[in-house]
């Protein structure tokens, strides 16, 4: 049984689940990035214990690998170009931003199942709320029907690097969803945005992390 240190800390590399982890704080968008990087990289070299990070940032959109300059409509906040997958999204106060630092040499090397376990996830998380989450091909995230219209609770955006994932998943808990009003989020102009809370439901993020916990075991478990 073999322990490795990550940044002072003891990791036990026959830990059976990842390491969970819920900021208080609001967190910039660079560092975590940078955390991020190192704990895939630790994860990926010495058996560092993997990660699911729980988080909030500050309001920023992000760019990811395939963004479209005209999808920028108003910078009203800092733009930060990412190496996830994806396009220009929104994450700000009262979005579960959900960061997951996996080990896939041991879930099957299969970044596509990886992402349809994600996108699942969600699905069962937004169902113990009584809120029925959906696919759709060709756009990428989790969707609900609202009064007639389709619209984006979730968003997607994965990054792997030798076999260890990182970025994951924002849920639209409670956050100011004019903010989404700077960006085509996801490239997608016919669809808007949504939270739990503008579909009626009183939840709290504390709320969300226990039915994300919950629904991660089911579809994850150990590694």
């Amino acid at each position: 049984m073999a322990n490795h240190a990550f940044r002072g800390v003891k990791v036990n590399t026959a830990a059976l689940l990842p390491e969970w982890r819920v900021e208080t704080a609001l967190q910039p968008y660079a560092s975590a990035v940078a955390f991020m990087e190192e704990r895939a990289s630790a994860i990926a070299e010495a058996g560092a214990t993997e990660l699911v990070w729980l988080l909030e940032h500050p309001p920023i959109y992000t760019a990811g690998t395939s963004a479209r300059a005209g999808d920028l409509i108003d910078a009203r906040f800092p733009v930060f170009q990412t190496g996830r997958g994806g396009q220009y999204t929104y994450h700000g106060p009262g979005q579960r931003v959900a960061y997951v630092m996996l080990d896939l040499k041991h879930r099957g090397m299969d970044v596509r199942r990886y992402v349809r376990d994600l996108e699942e996830w969600l699905i069962r998380a937004l169902a113990s709320f009584n809120v029925k989450g959906e696919r759709r091909q060709g756009r990428v995230g989790i969707w609900v029907k609202n009064a007639g219209r389709e619209e984006k609770i979730a968003a997607i955006g994965v990054r792997v690097r030798r076999w260890v994932s990182y970025h994951g998943v924002a849920l639209n808990v409670d956050p100011d969803l004019s903010h989404f009003g700077g960006i085509v989020p996801c490239g997608i102009r016919e669809h808007g945005v949504t939270s739990l809370t503008a579909l009626g439901l009183p939840v709290t993020l504390a709320d969300a992390d226990v039915a994300l916990k919950a629904a991660f075991l089911e579809i994850f478990g150990a590694n």
